[in-house]
């Protein structure tokens, strides 16, 4: 048990060098649904590690998740809920039962 919890200590350790300047919400999830890590934005948002994603806003906001495709094909998905905003799916290498899920906002097009 030891050697799995310093393995994810790195992980969440190489998770926060990644994600925590990213301009959405992102999440580090096992395939439990459990939120091992939150970035910067996700924190903002009142997102917290240790919640059930499955458990957090309204129920259907999560129709369409991709996360158990994402872990069973080892490749990442993506989608566009609305029009404005992607989320997405990436399955970790190395760590087979964990993604990291991010949602971004569109920003409009620069003219």
């Amino acid at each position: 048990m030891e050697q799995n919890e310093n393995r994810y200590e790195e992980l969440i350790r190489a998770f926060h060098l990644t994600w925590d300047a990213f301009p959405g919400t992102a999440r580090l999830i096992d395939k439990g649904n459990h939120v091992l890590a939150v970035n910067q934005a996700a924190a903002a948002a009142g997102l917290t590690e240790g919640q059930v994603c499955a458990k957090i806003g309204a129920p259907e906001s999560h129709r369409g998740c991709r996360k158990a495709l994402a872990l069973s094909t080892r490749t990442a998905q993506v989608d566009r809920p609305i029009e404005n905003k992607i989320r997405a799916w990436v399955p970790v290498e190395g760590y087979p039962e964990v993604v990291v899920h991010f949602s971004v906002m569109l920003p409009e097009c620069n003219q």
